[in-house]
């Protein structure tokens, strides 16, 4: 009974300190695993802790694509020395990009594709008509989502290959994660894209106030 006590305890400020630090409308869902827990809070280190939080905005031209949900798993969870941060020694993790997040940071329509790791995008053309063009997604250095190789309905004019490379030009950055997580691939689903990460050294911040308020947020793992 103790020992649950002080999991939700410990639960509930990690929750707080992580929506600080995203920016999530609600808090997020955290799960320490292992018994005893005590123990664990006892050493200042957490042995496997899972997070989900939904909705993490973007902000700003560094964030431009939302994360409509992000699966956490951490792995020897602690805080550091001035309560400022929290650190993982190693993460994996799953952000879902919707197609509907992913269309509004292009500027045009964008579904699952009919093959494997394609997508399907509707492009406009001057004068009012469109085409249909898919391409791959794949991650690339700098934790982006690029597309590439693509391949147009009824063939592509130069003008419409022109069109293309500039509205893929650039490839998406992910920023909406903690520090330290590294994009290793990225997966076209039914309702959108599963873009998976790992890294280690993984940390997360509580955002706004002092570094006294932010002691105070963070979550405690020598205290129950």
């Amino acid at each position: 009974m103790v020992d649950r006590v002080a999991a939700a305890h410990v639960e509930s400020r990690t929750a707080k300190a992580f929506q600080q630090g995203m920016d999530t409308p609600e808090r997020p869902e955290v799960h320490v695993r292992g018994f005893p827990v005590l123990a664990q809070l006892a050493s200042g280190t957490l042995r496997h802790v899972d997070i989900t939080a939904h909705d993490i905005p973007a902000d700003g031209p560094d964030r431009p694509l939302p994360v409509s949900r992000l699966d956490l798993a951490l792995d020897g969870l602690s805080k550091s020395d001035d309560d400022t941060e929290a650190l993982a020694h190693s993460a994996e993790a799953t952000a879902y990009l919707s197609y509907t997040d992913v269309s509004h940071t292009l500027g045009l329509e964008v579904s699952q594709g009919t093959r494997p790791g394609r997508i399907t995008a509707r492009v406009p053309l001057p004068l009012g008509s469109d085409v249909t063009v898919t391409a791959t997604v794949s991650a690339v250095s700098g934790n982006r989502v690029s597309f590439k190789d693509f391949e147009v309905a009824g063939g592509a004019p130069a003008t419409t290959q022109a069109l293309l490379d500039k509205i893929f030009e650039q490839p998406i950055p992910l920023r909406n994660v903690p520090e330290g997580l590294h994009l290793r691939s990225v997966t076209p689903t039914a309702s959108g894209l599963s873009a998976r990460f790992s890294g280690e050294s993984v940390t997360f911040r509580p955002d706004g106030g002092s570094q006294s308020n932010s002691a105070q947020d963070n979550s405690s793992y020598r205290q129950a």
